[in-house]
Protein backbone atom coordinates (compact mmCIF):
# COMPACT_ATOMS: atom_id res chain seq x y z
CA UNK A 1 0.00 0.00 0.00
CA UNK A 2 1.22 3.51 -0.66
CA UNK A 3 2.80 5.42 2.22
CA UNK A 4 3.09 2.30 4.35
CA UNK A 5 6.17 0.39 5.35
CA UNK A 6 6.27 -3.20 6.56
CA UNK A 7 8.62 -3.12 9.53
CA UNK A 8 8.39 -6.65 10.84
CA UNK A 9 6.66 -9.95 10.26
CA UNK A 10 5.96 -12.18 13.26
CA UNK A 11 5.22 -15.84 12.60
CA UNK A 12 3.94 -17.82 15.57
CA UNK A 13 3.94 -21.60 15.30
CA UNK A 14 4.99 -24.75 17.14
CA UNK A 15 7.79 -27.08 16.14
CA UNK A 16 6.68 -30.40 14.73
CA UNK A 17 8.45 -33.13 16.71
CA UNK A 18 6.99 -36.61 16.18
CA UNK A 19 6.71 -36.75 12.40
CA UNK A 20 10.17 -36.52 10.74
CA UNK A 21 8.89 -35.74 7.20
CA UNK A 22 6.59 -33.01 8.55
CA UNK A 23 9.40 -31.67 10.76
CA UNK A 24 11.70 -31.49 7.73
CA UNK A 25 9.05 -29.68 5.61
CA UNK A 26 8.39 -27.20 8.41
CA UNK A 27 12.11 -26.49 8.87
CA UNK A 28 12.52 -25.96 5.11
CA UNK A 29 9.53 -23.61 5.04
CA UNK A 30 10.77 -21.54 7.99
CA UNK A 31 14.31 -21.43 6.53
CA UNK A 32 12.83 -20.19 3.24
CA UNK A 33 10.73 -17.55 5.03
CA UNK A 34 13.71 -16.34 7.05
CA UNK A 35 15.91 -16.11 3.95
CA UNK A 36 13.23 -14.35 1.88
CA UNK A 37 12.04 -12.00 4.61
CA UNK A 38 14.95 -10.87 6.78
CA UNK A 39 12.54 -8.85 8.95
CA UNK A 40 10.82 -12.08 10.05
CA UNK A 41 10.64 -13.01 13.72
CA UNK A 42 9.60 -16.60 14.50
CA UNK A 43 8.10 -17.39 17.90
CA UNK A 44 7.60 -20.99 18.93
CA UNK A 45 5.03 -22.62 21.14
CA UNK A 46 4.85 -26.37 21.59
CA UNK A 47 2.60 -29.36 21.06
CA UNK A 48 0.91 -31.06 23.97
CA UNK A 49 0.00 -34.74 23.69
CA UNK A 50 -3.52 -35.33 24.92
CA UNK A 51 -5.30 -38.68 25.28
CA UNK A 52 -8.73 -38.63 23.69
CA UNK A 53 -11.53 -41.20 23.70
CA UNK A 54 -13.35 -41.87 20.45
CA UNK A 55 -17.05 -41.04 20.90
CA UNK A 56 -18.11 -43.79 18.50
CA UNK A 57 -16.06 -46.80 19.58
CA UNK A 58 -14.50 -45.82 22.92
CA UNK A 59 -10.93 -46.41 21.71
CA UNK A 60 -8.21 -44.21 23.18
CA UNK A 61 -5.80 -42.30 20.96
CA UNK A 62 -3.32 -39.45 21.31
CA UNK A 63 -4.00 -36.09 19.72
CA UNK A 64 -1.46 -33.27 19.67
CA UNK A 65 -2.65 -29.74 20.38
CA UNK A 66 -0.68 -26.65 19.50
CA UNK A 67 -0.11 -24.58 22.64
CA UNK A 68 1.04 -20.99 23.23
CA UNK A 69 0.59 -19.78 19.64
CA UNK A 70 -2.33 -17.48 20.43
CA UNK A 71 -0.62 -16.30 23.63
CA UNK A 72 2.56 -15.51 21.68
CA UNK A 73 0.53 -13.56 19.13
CA UNK A 74 -1.32 -11.66 21.86
CA UNK A 75 1.87 -10.79 23.76
CA UNK A 76 3.68 -9.67 20.61
CA UNK A 77 0.73 -7.58 19.45
CA UNK A 78 0.45 -5.82 22.81
CA UNK A 79 4.22 -5.32 23.13
CA UNK A 80 4.42 -3.86 19.61
CA UNK A 81 1.57 -1.47 20.45
CA UNK A 82 3.34 -0.39 23.66
CA UNK A 83 6.63 0.07 21.79
CA UNK A 84 4.96 2.15 19.06
CA UNK A 85 6.01 -0.31 16.36
CA UNK A 86 2.85 0.05 14.30
CA UNK A 87 0.04 2.34 13.26
CA UNK A 88 -1.81 -0.58 11.66
CA UNK A 89 -1.19 -4.20 12.65
CA UNK A 90 -2.33 -6.98 10.35
CA UNK A 91 -3.44 -10.08 12.24
CA UNK A 92 -3.80 -13.25 10.18
CA UNK A 93 -5.99 -15.56 12.24
CA UNK A 94 -9.48 -16.84 12.80
CA UNK A 95 -8.96 -17.44 16.52
CA UNK A 96 -11.34 -15.51 18.77
CA UNK A 97 -8.86 -15.95 21.66
CA UNK A 98 -7.17 -12.88 20.14
CA UNK A 99 -10.10 -10.58 20.86
CA UNK A 100 -8.82 -9.50 24.34
CA UNK A 101 -5.53 -8.00 23.08
CA UNK A 102 -7.40 -6.19 20.30
CA UNK A 103 -9.81 -4.74 22.86
CA UNK A 104 -6.90 -3.69 25.07
CA UNK A 105 -5.17 -1.96 22.14
CA UNK A 106 -8.40 -0.16 21.24
CA UNK A 107 -8.75 1.03 24.84
CA UNK A 108 -5.13 2.06 25.51
CA UNK A 109 -3.90 3.04 22.03
CA UNK A 110 -6.87 4.59 20.26
CA UNK A 111 -4.72 5.85 17.37
CA UNK A 112 -3.65 2.28 16.49
CA UNK A 113 -5.62 -0.13 14.34
CA UNK A 114 -5.72 -3.89 14.14
CA UNK A 115 -7.04 -5.35 10.89
CA UNK A 116 -7.75 -9.07 10.73
CA UNK A 117 -7.17 -11.20 7.65
CA UNK A 118 -8.99 -14.52 7.81
CA UNK A 119 -7.39 -17.55 6.17
CA UNK A 120 -9.60 -19.25 3.56
CA UNK A 121 -12.63 -20.95 5.09
CA UNK A 122 -12.02 -19.40 8.53
CA UNK A 123 -14.22 -16.90 10.29
CA UNK A 124 -14.84 -15.41 13.71
CA UNK A 125 -17.77 -13.15 14.49
CA UNK A 126 -15.95 -11.91 17.59
CA UNK A 127 -12.81 -10.95 15.62
CA UNK A 128 -14.91 -9.23 12.94
CA UNK A 129 -16.77 -7.27 15.63
CA UNK A 130 -13.63 -6.19 17.52
CA UNK A 131 -11.11 -5.59 14.74
CA UNK A 132 -10.88 -2.22 13.04
CA UNK A 133 -11.45 -3.99 9.75
CA UNK A 134 -11.30 -7.47 8.26
CA UNK A 135 -10.92 -9.30 4.97
CA UNK A 136 -10.71 -12.90 3.83
CA UNK A 137 -7.56 -14.16 2.17
CA UNK A 138 -8.68 -15.66 -1.13
CA UNK A 139 -7.13 -18.51 -3.04
CA UNK A 140 -5.99 -15.89 -5.58
CA UNK A 141 -4.26 -13.97 -2.74
CA UNK A 142 -2.46 -17.17 -1.72
CA UNK A 143 -1.40 -17.90 -5.30
CA UNK A 144 -0.05 -14.36 -5.67
CA UNK A 145 1.89 -14.70 -2.41
CA UNK A 146 3.90 -17.83 -3.16
CA UNK A 147 7.57 -17.86 -2.34
CA UNK A 148 9.90 -17.76 -5.36
CA UNK A 149 11.03 -21.05 -6.90
CA UNK A 150 14.59 -20.44 -5.69
CA UNK A 151 15.71 -18.61 -2.57
CA UNK A 152 19.32 -17.95 -1.60
CA UNK A 153 19.97 -18.60 2.07
CA UNK A 154 23.08 -18.69 4.22
CA UNK A 155 22.94 -22.50 3.91
CA UNK A 156 22.73 -22.46 0.10
CA UNK A 157 19.87 -22.39 -2.33
CA UNK A 158 16.38 -23.44 -1.23
CA UNK A 159 14.25 -24.90 -4.00
CA UNK A 160 10.51 -24.58 -3.49
CA UNK A 161 8.94 -28.07 -3.45
CA UNK A 162 6.33 -28.71 -6.16
CA UNK A 163 3.73 -29.44 -3.45
CA UNK A 164 3.95 -25.79 -2.37
CA UNK A 165 2.67 -24.61 -5.77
Amino acid sequence: MPNQELLELVYCTSRVKKNPPSRKRQRLYIDALEAYRPNLKVLYGHYLAKEVTCRNCGAMYVRHEEKMTDVNIACELLQDAMDGKFDVAILISGDSDLVPPIRKIKKLYQEKRVVTLFPPNRDSKALKKNSHGYKWISEADLSASQLPSFIESTNGQIIRPKKWN
